[in-house]
């Protein structure tokens, strides 16, 4: 850290409020779940369908935002990505029909929750930084869940202060487009031949775009990738398709007031932020896979407690504590695998397949802890495949080899074939 400039310290604060804003505003239907059911008249299967299409949009625009900013840098992705959550989100506030909320939240938000994204700022950090990489990428991504410490319980106070949820999704929505000149404005312009040059990768070889085909062949016959992908899956489906989109709606099911309710969320939201900023030092200084592998076990002994949370509220805020460690830090230290074992010269693509992989998952999650509420009228099965699933995340990991130097590969790729 000690030759970190101040530059580098203004992009990664702009970085971490740009995801602060957009991760708070994927989180508003979790919060507003029951609110909007009830006036709506939604069931849990529809409304967990919405946040479903969003994240199969998510996915779906991730690859691309990651190809784009392999190609172009970060800054116009993400105060596009910032501007597509915002207007979405704006709109989602006056539906009065479920197809607007799907056009406005699924589609729109949706888009920019692809763009405005872990990977893409990961990608940005990654670059920029060589000392302390994984440290630069934990604090930054930790903004995915900073935003959420302060905001959801605030936005809870709102909606209760409003007696409607709609207010909250105005509040954010209007946020999320007023930084975007900021953002414009703070973040570096350097393009990909810029900051692969602060990787000691000659600018002219920087300039050379390889084909679409040739970097996808490369990434796709990585072995390290397949299994970063097939953990990352069920990553998405263990946090963010059943933590992200059902906690709260479980806890309102326990019976557990709002605001209790999303103070445990804020708690679990401050422990992601340790989590990952403590994941990211460490993903420089030990063997990586076998971290990422502890993490999806001890993640998944988290879930044992919420079947015994309809018992005692205090156990929700026990499991905010612990998840909150073993959440999203997974994302830093797979971020830093990919930028030893794939590279940082594709990383951008890699990533951006990865987070389809996990959005993939989190869609699956996402539909599938609303189909088994509406089929058992509990959650208990939820959070018992949650279990089998993350044990099977941990074992895929320790599959993956360390690399005894460590270094971000930046000469990666064959020259193309004549």
């Amino acid at each position: 850290m000690k030759h970190w400039h101040l530059t580098d310290w203004v992009v990664l604060a702009v970085a971490f409020l740009v995801l602060a804003l957009s991760f708070s505003a994927r989180s508003l239907l979790g919060l507003t779940m029951p609110a909007l059911e009830t006036e709506l008249g939604w069931s849990r299967s529809l409304s967990s369908s919405a946040m479903s299409l969003a994240l199969v949009v998510m996915g779906c625009v991730a690859p691309l935002s990651g190809a784009l900013v392999d190609r172009f840098g970060a800054r116009a992705i993400l105060c596009a990505g910032l501007g597509a959550v915002g207007v979405g989100v704006a709109l989602a506030a006056s539906v009065a029909a479920s197809w607007q909320f799907f056009a406005s939240f699924s589609l729109l938000a949706g888009l920019g929750f692809g763009m405005a994204a872990n990977h893409v700022v990961a990608t940005l950090m990654s670059r920029r930084f060589e000392e302390g990489r994984g440290l630069a990428v934990g604090i930054a991504t930790a903004g995915s869940t900073a935003g959420q410490l302060l905001l959801i319980p605030v936005l809870s106070e709102v909606m209760t202060a409003t007696g409607g949820w709609r207010s909250s999704y105005w509040a954010v929505g209007i946020s999320c487009l007023a930084v975007i000149p900021m953002t414009w404005m703070l973040v570096s312009r350097q393009g990909r031949a810029a900051e692969l040059a602060r990787d000691h990768l000659p600018a002219r070889r920087a300039e050379a775009a390889l084909p679409l085909d040739e970097r996808l062949r490369y990434i796709f016959t990585n072995t390290a990738f397949w299994l970063l992908a097939a953990g990352f899956f069920i990553c998405g489906i263990t946090t963010t398709g059943v933590i992200e989109t059902h906690l709260l709606p479980y806890a309102a099911a326990c019976g557990f007031p709002p605001l209790e309710s999303a103070t445990a969320y804020g708690v679990l939201s401050a422990f992601n932020l340790f989590g990952m900023v403590l994941a990211g030092r460490l993903s420089d200084q030990m063997n990586r896979p076998l971290l990422l592998g502890a993490i999806y076990i001890f993640r998944a002994l988290c879930f044992i407690l919420l079947i015994f949370v309809a018992r005692d509220v205090s156990l929700l805020f026990v499991f905010a504590v612990l998840f909150g460690i073993f959440d999203y830090s997974t994302f830093v230290v797979t971020a830093s695998l990919v930028s030893t074992h794939i590279g940082l010269r594709v990383m951008g693509l890699a990533m951006g397949l990865l987070s389809a992989s996990h959005s993939l998952g989190a869609a699956i999650g996402s539909f599938g802890g609303g189909y088994l509420f509406d089929l058992f009228a509990r959650y208990e099965w939820v959070w018992v495949v949650s279990i089998v699933l993350a044990l099977g995340a941990g074992l895929l990991s320790f599959l993956i080899r360390e690399k005894p130097d460590r270094a971000a590969v930046v000469e990666l790729l064959p020259a193309p074939a004549h």
